[in-house]
């Protein structure tokens, strides 16, 4: 009888994490056979944690706080895991070496242009953050030619470490929130700020009715980003469940070479959040 290829997810904490559960159903409808498990891993052991996982194990999906150990672990890097300076994907190719991706700017971008219909090129991008998170979505973004995006964050020269790596892939500007002016086309949060229900110090004008809203983070209820967005009278105000799902898919393309239809997955894990 024939093994089941094994993939997980490493972090720490990471009970919370919904990618099994995502993973699983993808494998059912795709008819993939594999099992897919998540590890929590003490920081100080996550290099001695792949190579074990890797003496069987096929893929691994890779969230806080290792993204960046991950990436420099990786031997070989996809152009957008480099750019990004962080890995949340990592496979063994045919060679023997470990290859690092990161899909989630992909992610976003998919759940922006396909699922939610919200062009980006020739648009004014707002990006709020410049950790982990923005960093990963950059290029990405300015692969899709957006008129501009400007990089916000409470420490101007985070936001300014972030232009400069990415000068020449596009128009790009960091500037500190108090210095933003609007209106801008699409306002994408990736700061944490949510998670305490709190928003960064935003001036008035950044929105209008044509504006897109987006927060990476999602739960049961409107994130504090979107609430304020929704006052500010957005177009549009979308949470990051999508995100999640559609790196996921990314993820699994990788992996097995198959494009798992991503709307039931949203679907199934939309129903589960709002209770029914």
């Amino acid at each position: 009888m024939s093994k089941v290829d094994r993939y997980a997810v490493m972090g720490n904490p990471i009970g919370h994490s919904k990618s099994p559960q995502i993973h699983s159903l993808f494998a059912r409808q795709t008819g993939q056979d594999l099992e897919y498990s998540k590890q929590q891993v003490e920081e100080g052991h996550f290099s001695s944690a792949v190579q074990d996982f890797f003496i069987q194990g096929k893929g691994l999906n890779i969230t806080v706080p290792f993204k960046q150990e991950a990436w420099l672990q990786a031997q070989q890097l996809s152009e957008r895991a480099r750019l990004a300076g962080a890995v949340n994907t990592l496979w063994i190719n045919q060679a023997g070496e470990l290859v690092g991706d990161n899909t989630d700017g992909a992610g976003l971008v998919t759940d922006l242009v396909k699922n939610q219909k919200v062009a980006l090129t020739g648009k004014r991008l707002l990006l709020l953050g410049a950790g982990g998170a923005a960093r990963g979505v950059i290029q990405p973004l300015l692969a899709e030619k957006p008129v501009e995006l400007v990089i916000a964050n409470r420490t101007q020269a985070r936001a300014q470490e972030l232009q400069k790596m990415f000068t020449g892939k596009g128009a790009i500007e960091a500037l500190p929130y108090d210095q933003l002016s609007g209106p801008f086309d699409v306002i994408i949060n990736a700061t944490s700020a949510s998670l305490q229900g709190d928003v960064p110090p935003l001036p008035k004008g950044l929105v209008t009715r044509q504006t897109t809203c987006y927060d990476m983070m999602y739960g049961a209820e409107p994130t504090a980003f979107n609430l304020w967005a929704e006052r500010q009278g957005a177009k549009a105000c979308i949470d990051g469940l999508g995100m999640l799902v559609e790196q996921a898919a990314e993820a699994f393309f990788c992996w097995r070479g198959v494009r798992p239809d991503t709307q039931p997955v949203l679907q199934v894990l939309r129903t589960e959040l709002a209770g029914n």
